[in-house]
C-alpha cells in the first residue's frame, strides 16, 4: 500500500516516537504550512527524509531522489503557530518509517510516493536492550565526564526494546550516515546491535578525551528549515 506524502528535507534523521520543532520561514515550506493547516487536525502529516548531499535552505536539488535517503520518518503535526511576518512554528512527533519509492517536484514542495516501513522487533530484542541501556548509562556518564559537568539523574530509558532503539539512536551524538543506518535497520534487534557496536566504540574514544563541545543528549533543537 502506497501513500503521497510532503518532504520536508533535513540534514538530520527522525525517528518514531521523538519530537520534532521546526522554525518555518522558507516560501515553499510556508506553502507547505499553509496546505497542512487546511488539513483536518488528525490529517496534518509530512515526511521527513535526511539529506544524502545538499543544504535545507536554497534551491532545491536537481536530482531530488538521488540527495535524499530513501527510509524516512513520519512527522504528525502537533501545533503550527503562525507569525505576522509569515513565519510559521511547528512542532511535530516521528510516527512512523517509509521507504520512499519516487519523488514528484513538480510542485512548490516535494512530494514523495511512499510505503510503509514494518517495524519488527526480531530475535533477542529484550536482552539487547539490557546491555544497550547500560551502555548507554555509561556513554551518558562519560559524555558529562569530558564536558567538566557533575553527574545528574538521567531519566529512566523505556522498557520496549524498540523504542529504545530509537531514543538512543536519537540521542548518540553521530555522524549523519551513522544515524540514517540506525533509521534502516530491518528490526530492533539489528538497530540495538548496532547501538550497542557504536556505544562500545565512542565509549572507548571518550575514555581518551578531555572535552566535546556540550550537547543536549535526549532533547533536540529547533530545526531551522
Amino acid at each position: 500500500m502506497t501513500d503521497r506524502l510532503p518532504l520536508f528535507p533535513l540534514n538530520s534523521v527522525l525517528y518514531p516516537g521523538l519530537v520534532l520543532p521546526l522554525n518555518i520561514f522558507e516560501e515553499r515550506y510556508r506553502r507547505l504550512a499553509r496546505d497542512l493547516i487546511a488539513l483536518p487536525e488528525g490529517e496534518r502529516r509530512f515526511g521527513v527524509v535526511a539529506l544524502r548531499t545538499g543544504r535545507e535552505v536554497g534551491e532545491l536539488p536537481v536530482d531530488a531522489a538521488e540527495a535524499v535517503y530513501a527510509v524516512g520518518c513520519t512527522a504528525e503535526v502537533a501545533s503550527i503557530r503562525p507569525h505576522a511576518d509569515g513565519r510559521f512554528d511547528v512542532v511535530a512527533t516521528g510516527a512512523a518509517r517509509f521507504r520512499l519509492l519516487s519523488v514528484d517536484d513538480s510542485g512548490p514542495y516535494l512530494v514523495g510516493e511512499v510505503e510503509p516501513v514494518e517495524e519488527p522487533k526480531g530475535d533477542n530484542a529484550q536482552a539487547l536492550g539490557l546491555a544497550v541501556a547500560r551502555a548507554f548509562a555509561e556513554y551518558q556518564r562519560r559524555l558529562l565526564g569530558t564536558q567538566g559537568r557533575s553527574a545528574v539523574e538521567m531519566p529512566e530509558l523505556p522498557d520496549d526494546p524498540g523504542v529504545l532503539s530509537y531514543l538512543v539512536a536519537a540521542a548518540m551524538v553521530l555522524d549523519l550516515p551513522d544515524k540514517q543506518d540506525l533509521l534502516e535497520a530491518p528490526d530492533a534487534t539489528a538497530r540495538l546491535r548496532g547501538e550497542l557496536r557504536l556505544l562500545r566504540r565512542e565509549n572507548a574514544l571518550l575514555a581518551h578525551l578531555r572535552s566535546l563541545p556540550a550537547v543536549e543528549l535526549v532533547k533536540q533543537g529547533v530545526e531551522p528549515n
